[in-house]
């Protein structure tokens, strides 16, 4: 294994995925929120990756003794740079919570997954249990991203950490498991807060469209991401180009927020709602910025490029698992994604479904419907795998 002193490549490579990922919730807490400490937490992670990559060079560098090897490291040098491109990619994204307040032009509804903040109550069933004990992936679909404890912050806590009350969590997941996990951690009903009306001098119809698109930008660069690593993952072509022909779809969404930002803006004279303007084009382009560094990944495979078998080993050892399962069960052929609960039941998020046909459904909605043959690309937690396998007949 390659080392540098006390730096192993496996485990730089396994925090910088996780550490990536993590931000990115962090950073859309911050801007849903407009919560410019969290913003400031992001920032420090954001250094934490600089450092990583620059030891990952080094290490990449002394460890390569012939030309074999500096081809193999060429490879996880390029995914571990995307990684670090999409955490600067979060940073941007979080700068916006430091400066204007969007809220009003963001429908979290729209979101394929959901990033919410919750305080554990007294009444918590969570209180002073561990994460581990609790299997909150498995039985909600939510993952915990972070935890504020009075001014500590934790990032990508362990399975022994114990939730306390006061504690701050922000979790991520499918927005069907926000009620079940909200009630959870606070003992209450949840209640979803009333949308914010937008502003009068924009209009409702074209704020509605600004707020479809950039959900649509949100959950696209996410998926791609996720196809990304999948396609590296099973040596897939067919996935990598899949991600190539989405890099091109989100370089069109975004030069179509910019005109109708530019055709929202038309009259305003109101200083406040330019810098709204000018934040949601910022969160546009680091939208674009993480489906740029995804084509990074998906291209090692477009190229041909062997990795050393250290990056697969990182992959298998992250906090979230991908996997590649074809649907045999009969029981539940015919029956929709909603009926099955499978984000909430198993924890793990399915990025597409390739019908027996040929044809992709990304980021399929509740009404899809599961077909004998077709196959499943997922990530989630390891802990979710051996009930998704349950489920699928593997």
């Amino acid at each position: 294994m390659l080392e540098l002193g006390t730096f192993n490549v496996k485990d730089v490579l396994v925090e910088m995925k996780d550490l990536s990922g993590s931000m990115l919730d962090l950073a859309y807490s911050a801007v849903l929120y407009s919560n410019p400490e969290i913003a400031k937490e992001v920032f420090k992670l954001e250094e934490r990756m600089h450092s990583l990559l620059y030891k990952m060079r080094i290490a990449i560098m002394l460890g390569a003794r012939n030309l074999e090897d500096a081809i193999e490291f060429s490879g996880i040098l390029q995914i571990a740079s995307a990684a670090e491109k999409i955490s600067s990619a979060a940073g941007d994204i979080a700068k916006i919570a430091e400066s204007v307040d969007i809220t009003r032009y963001l429908d979290r509804s729209d979101f394929e997954e959901a990033v919410v903040n919750v305080t554990i109550k007294s009444a918590s069933e969570l209180k002073d249990k561990t994460l581990d004990s609790l299997q909150l992936e498995t039985k909600t679909g939510m993952s915990v991203s972070a935890i504020k404890r009075g001014s500590k912050w934790i990032y990508l806590p362990d399975g022994d950490e114990r939730l306390g009350e006061g504690d701050l969590i922000i979790i991520s997941g499918p927005t069907e498991g926000i009620p079940v996990f909200c009630k959870l951690a606070t003992g209450e009903e949840y209640k979803e807060k009333e949308a914010e009306e937008p502003p009068d001098v924009v209009g409702r119809k074209i704020t509605e469209e600004i707020a479809d698109l950039m959900a649509d930008m949100k959950n696209m660069s996410e998926l791609m991401v996720g196809l990304a690593y999948s396609a590296v993952m099973f040596e897939s072509k067919e996935i990598a180009t899949e991600v190539k022909e989405l890099e091109e779809t989100m370089d069109r969404m975004k030069d179509e927020l910019e005109i109708l930002v530019i055709k929202a803006a038309k009259g305003i004279t109101k200083r406040s709602t330019f810098d709204e303007f000018r934040g949601l084009l910022h969160i546009a382009i680091s939208s674009e910025i993480i489906s740029d560094a995804a084509y990074e990944i998906a291209d090692v495979v477009i190229r041909d490029i062997r990795l050393h078998p250290v990056f697969l080993a990182s992959i298998k050892e992250s906090d979230e698992v991908i996997l590649k399962m074809e649907v045999k069960n009969e029981d539940i052929f015919d029956k929709t994604l909603k009926d099955l609960k499978i984000e909430t039941r198993t924890g793990m998020f399915i990025l597409v479904i390739r019908r027996a046909t040929g044809r992709w459904v990304y980021n399929p909605a509740g009404d899809a419907v599961l077909k004998e043959g077709d196959l499943l690309i997922m990530r989630g937690p390891r802990e979710g795998e051996e009930k998704i396998m349950e489920i699928c007949g593997c």
